[in-house]
């Protein structure tokens, strides 16, 4: 090395350049343009850099402070920078000679972070990175050393490195996702998350969060890598991964009624909602004003409703809805962990809330069954108790339709006794009428007769919280169970007989769903039907409905079967139950029997009806007349009776005959009478179909549409409207705030006769009468009647002039 340095300067000094006053600026853009000509100021500058890296070694190796070092030069540290960036601009046009400078850049940052100065680090730091971002050198070789650089304490560094991976990862995946790539690299930060180490865990815990906001990495791996941070020994890990999986959960405004957010959803989203033309033109020209008004208002209502449940049912098939909770593998055991985590840990209040609201949010999202989370959240159900509408709320989403009634029933109890009661607050019977609400909306085995009926009676309330939020609860139990509620609470709800499904009962489907609107297809299109009677007579799902329905309007034509007069009341709607309908308590065995009959008469003519039509689909049609026609239905029904015993047996002893009976039992319900095989085309008026009939139910129904399970489970209950409706008490600072707000807009007082006495300009009230607009009569009438008055005055007072008014 000393001979290098003693033979470079000679050429230098002959080319007319001193090797003390190298311009690296300039010559790092002579480099640029010519390689070659300049591989001797090169090797120059490469050797000093290697000498003043030897020294900082050295120095690390010493533990030597920067203070007292060689580091306490500025000019040494500057010249180690300048040198370090300018062979880093330069290394891709010599990649032979500076072959090791990047290796030996990366081990010279990894050893000597800490005792570097901080403006030296940062340099070189730099220098680095221009090095990856120019492909020299990989990521997956530096990714643990700018990880390590974030944990030194140095804010500017660590902003630089936490950009740098970020970024470079992302600019990585642009085109595609590296799988390739993306393996080591996570691999490499899941292992820095499960150490000991606060800083390096909380570090990579925060590049994970930020990667996959980005959707840069959204893949299962990273999400279960987060949810599993909130095990670590480490309470701040486990905050910052709680509160992530929280902060991530969207709370979704379903009624937004505003007419900037319903412009965007119909930007976005383009809901397709079918209105009846009929109840479009008896809302604008049928009717009084006030009754128009009232139907408008309904028309917008329920527009605003489908929007919503299109809006919603849209996200729910495409999916579009995320949380990294929905990627867990192991589901059960993560809530089962978290919980006796909860069980035992010594955290902060706020703490054990946000630990509660993710056990919560899984149980609901996964419909998992935790039994002994609701014995624990009783404890904590009191009106007083701190953040309680967080805590209600956590508790209505771990409610599902697959946990036992029997684990809820406690803390329902609970929840009744202790909010809804003469002697609570009126906020308070709200906050409870409403978390009972939304509870009975997932499990409404929970409510009974009894305590249905003495909730109902606080719709009397006069406190607006209390009677908005049973009324809720009265409506809700119209579409659920309306047979609890008392004769004048039902109203006139879709289906009276309607009952909550049994603990464990599902619907399994046999068939495409909503299949059945083919069938039914003239009856939802009636008014269409009405208007091409000709030539829609025989009209069937395959021939081409499509293309004329494509070119309807928005507004399609529907049965006109909707009401003029919409009645908003409640009350008003009780006077026109029906008497069948409103004995349904009394007469449920009574029913239960004859609805037994005529369902095993039913069953029996179907299975005839199958059966006759297996054994005479091979016999050929005969064109006979009416009379010939009536004598072979009456044989037919006969040899049905007569029969059906001799073909019971015939299908016990025959295998062939079940098989038989099945085939035809699904050619009957199947909708294609040639293969069964639906079509894009089936599937797009179907949906059309499915639009129309939500339309009718829309405008018919007072109440409103119970979602299912799984839309319930992925909505999150905001906490705020638990409290909807509730006035809450203002300081007497609060209450001056308003009073002189509302000061602001208006002048000061004065009296009236002080305003009287300031005016100026303007007509008097006398003067304004001569130029009112009068007709032809009244001007003659006041014409002639000043003229008799005129005539008096000149009598009374003589034929001597007086003057002429300028005006009268």
């Amino acid at each position: 090395m000393v001979l290098l340095a003693g033979v470079l300067p000679e050429p230098l000094s002959a080319s007319g350049r001193s090797s003390e006053k190298l311009n690296l600026p300039s010559l790092q853009s002579k480099m640029k343009t010519d390689p070659e000509g300049y591989e001797t100021e090169l090797h120059l500058i490469h050797s000093q850099f290697n000498s003043a890296l030897e020294l900082f070694q050295q120095q690390a190796a010493l533990n030597f402070s920067s203070i007292t070092g060689v580091g306490a030069d500025p000019t040494v540290a500057k010249d180690l920078s300048d040198r370090a960036m300018f062979l880093s601009h330069v290394t891709p046009f010599y990649p032979k000679q500076l072959a090791e400078f990047p290796s030996d850049l990366a081990a010279f940052l990894k050893s000597s972070a800490r005792t570097l100065p901080s403006g030296l680090r940062f340099h070189v730091t730099q220098a680095l990175i221009l090095l990856v971002n120019r492909k020299i050198i990989d990521i997956k070789d530096t990714l643990s050393l700018f990880m390590e650089l974030q944990t030194l304490g140095d804010r500017n560094l660590r902003k630089l490195a936490f950009s740098h991976v970020v970024h470079s990862i992302r600019r990585m995946n642009k085109n595609h996702k590296n799988e390739a790539k993306n393996r080591p690299l996570q691999n490499i930060l899941f292992a820095l998350l499960q150490q000991e180490d606060e800083a390096r865990a909380k570090r990579s815990l925060i590049t994970l969060c930020e990667l996959h906001r980005r959707k840069v990495w959204f893949d299962d791996r990273t999400a279960n890598a987060i949810c599993m941070a909130c095990f670590h020994s480490s309470s701040r890990i486990m905050i910052a991964a709680l509160s992530f999986l929280l902060d991530y959960e969207k709370i979704e405004n379903d009624d937004d009624d505003s007419d900037a957010s319903s412009s965007e959803d119909e930007m976005t989203q383009k809901p397709q909602v079918v209105i009846s033309k009929e109840a479009v033109y008896k809302a604008h020209h049928k009717g009084t004003a006030a009754s128009k008004k009232k139907k408008k208002a309904k028309l917008q209502r329920a527009i605003r409703t489908m929007k919503r449940q299109q809006r919603l049912s849209s996200e729910t098939s495409t999916s579009s809805y995320y949380s990294p909770l929905n990627h867990l593998k192991d589901a059960q055991g993560f809530v089962e962990k978290l919980f006796s985590r909860l069980q035992t840990c010594n955290e902060r209040f706020e703490v054990k809330m946000m630990m509660l609201k993710v056990i919560a949010r899984t149980v609901g999202l996964h419909h998992l069954i935790l039994l002994n989370f609701y014995p624990f959240l009783q404890r904590y159900v009191q009106p007083h108790q701190k953040d309680i509408t967080n805590l209600l709320a956590a508790a209505v989403q771990a409610c599902h339709d697959m946990v036992p009634p029997d684990a809820v029933e406690p803390l329902f109890k609970q929840i009744v006794n202790q909010f809804v009661h003469d002697r609570s607050r009126p906020e308070a019977i709200a906050v409870g009428m409403n978390v009972i609400r939304e509870i009975c909306l997932r499990m409404p085995l929970l409510m009974t007769e009894d305590l249905l009926q003495d909730l109902a009676l606080y719709k009397k309330s006069h406190e607006k919280a209390v009677s908005a939020a049973a009324r809720s609860l009265i409506t809700l139990f119209r579409e659920v169970c309306p047979s609890l509620l008392v004769k004048k609470d039902r109203g006139r709800p879709v289906d009276p007989k309607a009952r909550p499904r049994a603990y464990g009962e599902v619907n399994v489907l046999s068939n495409v769903p909503d299949i059945e609107l083919l069938e039914h297809e003239d009856e939802i299109d009636g008014s269409r039907d009405d208007e091409n009677s000709d030539d829609a007579a025989s009209i069937s799902s395959d021939d081409g409905n499509e293309n004329s329905d494509g070119e309807e309007s928005q507004y399609t034509a529907e049965d006109g079967s909707e009401d003029e007069d919409i009645v908003d009341e409640e009350d008003d709607e009780n006077d026109s139950i029906d008497e069948d309908e409103s004995d349904i308590g009394d007469a449920d065995e009574e029913d239960n029997d004859d609805e037994d009959k005529v369902e095993t008469e039913e069953v029996e003519a179907e299975e005839d009806d199958d059966y006759e039509e297996v054994t005479d689909s091979s016999r050929p049609s005969d064109g006979a007349g009416d009379g010939g026609n009536e004598d072979k239905t009456s044989k037919a029904s006969k040899r049905k009776l007569s029969d059906f015993e001799g073909q019971l047996i015939a299908a016990d002893t025959s295998l062939r005959a079940l098989k038989r009976l099945a085939e035809a039992k699904m050619s009957h319900t199947s909708s294609d009478s040639t293969d069964g095989i639906l079509s894009d085309e089936h599937f797009r008026r179907i949906k059309e179909l499915k639009a129309k009939k939500e339309a009718k139910t829309a405008l018919a129904r007072q109440g409103f549409k119970i979602p299912s399970s799984d839309q319930l489970s992925f909505k999150r209950v905001d906490p705020a409207k638990l409290e909807a409706h509730v006035r809450l008490r203002l300081s007497k600072e609060e209450r001056l705030a308003l009073v002189k707000a509302g000061r602001e807009d208006r002048g000061q007082y004065q009296a009236r006769t002080a305003v009287k006495q300031k005016k100026t300009g303007g007509l008097s009230n006398r003067q304004k009468e001569h130029k009112k607009v009068m007709p032809f009569a009244a001007k003659k009438a006041k014409a002639q009647r000043s003229r008799q008055e005129k005539g008096k005055k000149r009598q009374r007072s003589g034929k001597q002039f007086r003057g002429k008014k300028v005006w009268k």
